[in-house]
């Protein structure tokens, strides 16, 4: 069962609310949209975040990203629809949000510098932190993922099924 939001986060505390919007845009212009979107979905898939799933899929979609590829984002390791560059910034992703596990290792971080600048490495790094920080808003919160919210089409109503 779904249980209802506990409360809307950007009316709460408008101000911090606007500062994480702010660092948003600051990311997006600084990391790819294609991956940053792969980003954004695979920490969501981890940390179990519908209303990221749901937003983030649709917003990937608009951009252009298949269906197939994130399908396949739970098993990028071994998926050919990847690139070596974003297989890297995948395992750190998962690296970044599963830190408590795997200390940021060595080897991923020597991964990325293989396809990345050290700069390019910082702005990934803020965007598995900034995602992460969403999920645990959107999760705690229990917020609920409407289009309409972000400019988008509204939400479809349910049709209950009849027998």
């Amino acid at each position: 069962m779904v249980e209802s939001p506990r409360f809307n986060l950007n009316q709460l505390n408008p101000d911090a609310y606007r500062h994480l919007m702010q660092m948003e845009a600051l990311i997006a212009r600084n990391v790819e949209p294609t991956l940053y979107h792969l980003i954004k979905l695979r920490a969501s898939q981890i940390n179990g975040c519908a209303f990221c799933l749901e937003m983030h899929t649709d917003q990937a979609l608009r951009h252009g990203e298949t269906p197939e590829r994130m399908m396949a984002l739970d098993a990028w390791e071994e998926s050919p629809l990847y690139t070596d560059k974003e297989r890297a910034a995948l395992r750190w992703t998962e690296e970044l949000t599963l830190i408590a596990d795997t200390g940021a290792s060595r080897e991923g971080y020597e991964e990325l510098q293989a396809h990345f600048s050290e700069e390019e490495i910082g702005w990934l790094i803020f965007a598995a932190v900034q995602i992460n920080s969403w999920n645990r808003i959107a999760i705690s919160s229990r917020s609920q993922y409407d289009p309409a919210m972000f400019g988008g089409a509204p939400a479809k109503q349910k049709v209950a099924e009849t027998a």
